[in-house]
């Protein structure tokens, strides 16, 4: 995938599309100013790009379509953009849905591994609270791998209080 978009890119002199501008919001944890990264609540993305940040961390696929659908469905949408010069890239992901009231669950965050350990998740888990939050949504809830409980820990997000377990059904 990588391959064809750089036999295509267009010139560093011009971007190869254009930056989001809905909701731009800066990262400011990194050392040097050149790579920017930035998050936009803007839901255009392309799914190839997605599907290449989630191969990076060992996803499995899922269909595309369904992909667009869900982002389509979500009350919340958040990716996290390096820029360096024209040039930019998805390098993080994540998404809400909600009752756009009481309650929403964060779903698919993702960071790609070379912008992994650096504060990025973080700042990327951060922008969605807040967002949620501004919405006076009070109660957050995700599902969390075990590799991964001591990060959502870290943010203040903790296993259910009253150790009631979730139950899921899947069909056959």
């Amino acid at each position: 995938m990588g391959f064809w978009k750089s036999l295509f890119a267009t010139s560093d002199a011009t971007p190869s599309k254009p930056a989001p501008t809905n909701d731009y919001t800066e990262f400011n944890g990194t050392s040097s100013t050149n790579p920017r990264i930035f998050f936009s609540t803007e839901r255009e993305i392309d799914l190839y790009d997605l599907e290449e940040l989630c191969d990076a961390v060992g996803w499995s696929r899922r269909p595309l379509r369904k992909v667009k659908k869900a982002i389509q469905h979500s009350f919340l949408v958040v990716s996290m953009w390096e820029q360096r010069g024209a040039q930019r890239r998805l390098v993080g992901f994540s998404r809400a849905t909600s009752d756009h009231a009481f309650n929403a669950t964060i779903w698919d965050v993702v960071v790609h591994p070379d912008y992994q350990g650096k504060g990025l998740g973080k700042a990327l888990m951060k922008q969605v609270i807040k967002k949620l939050r501004s919405e006076d949504i009070s109660n957050i809830t995700l599902f969390a791998d075990p590799q991964v409980i001591d990060f959502y820990r870290g943010l203040g997000f903790m296993p259910d209080p009253e150790g009631i377990k979730g139950m899921f059904w899947y069909p056959d």
